[in-house]
């Protein structure tokens, strides 16, 4: 079993409140899930982004399958796609996948980190829960964001990168984060978002990284968008 989470599992490890083991309120995990699912699809060079004017296109670069079944899945339908379509597209259908929290948490269940309960909302209806049992894996993932935002280093992998700027669009580092220090480490996160510090990455890496980055951007709109219909 692979040890190393991937960038989806790492969101929804964010989002879920561990004891209770329901989305934390004020998070857009959703699309944060959706846009780490395309990230890894860049990282992993399956896919990749064309400028086409003011749009950026997603190609199809390779349709060889990762081996885990939801990234596959999202491979699958930018390989079928009769048209080609823009990163906030591709955003919108990957977090639209039906069952998308479950299935990425039955996925962390496998892994032995979360465990899958019921409990009642209003003592009538029943919903699925998943409350954390190993906390190592948060923890670990949790620290290198801390050393990424906290401290002034210059070493930040690419996927790091990627998870900080989807946290931060989404507004799950401020569910992990005290507000106030977030705050006045505001300039450190823009400059890791824009790219400005990549540390020891390959560069096609951090090619990848910055267009899934830009996806981060696109997070709020289509959170409005979603809103308002």
């Amino acid at each position: 079993m692979q040890k190393k989470l991937f960038l989806h599992e790492e969101i929804l490890l964010l989002a879920l409140r561990d004891e209770e083991g329901t989305i934390a309120s004020g998070t857009m995990y959703q699309y944060a899930i959706g846009a780490a699912l395309l990230a890894e699809l860049l990282l992993s060079k399956r896919i990749e982004v064309e400028q086409s004017g003011k749009r950026k296109l997603v190609n199809l670069f390779s349709p060889t399958p990762l081996g885990e079944p939801l990234i596959d899945e999202c491979l699958e339908k930018v390989s079928s796609a009769k048209r080609r379509a823009v990163l906030q597209t591709w955003v919108s259908r990957f977090s639209g996948v039906k069952n998308l929290k479950h299935r990425v948490a039955r996925q962390l269940c496998r892994r032995g980190i979360l465990r899958a309960d019921e409990d009642k909302v209003l003592l009538i209806f029943t919903r699925k829960i998943y409350p954390e049992v190993n906390p190592g894996p948060e923890r670990e993932l949790i620290r290198r964001l801390e050393h990424a935002i906290f401290t002034d280093t210059r070493d930040i992998d690419p996927r790091t990168v990627v998870l900080l700027s989807l946290a931060n669009s989404t507004g799950l580092l401020k569910v992990v984060f005290d507000k106030k220090k977030l705050k006045g480490r505001k300039a450190r996160i823009k400059q890791i978002v824009n790219g400005e510090i990549t540390g020891k990455a390959a560069t096609e890496a951090i090619q990848a990284m910055q267009a899934a980055v830009m996806v981060a951007c696109i997070m709020p709109t289509l959170m409005a968008t979603t809103v308002s219909h």
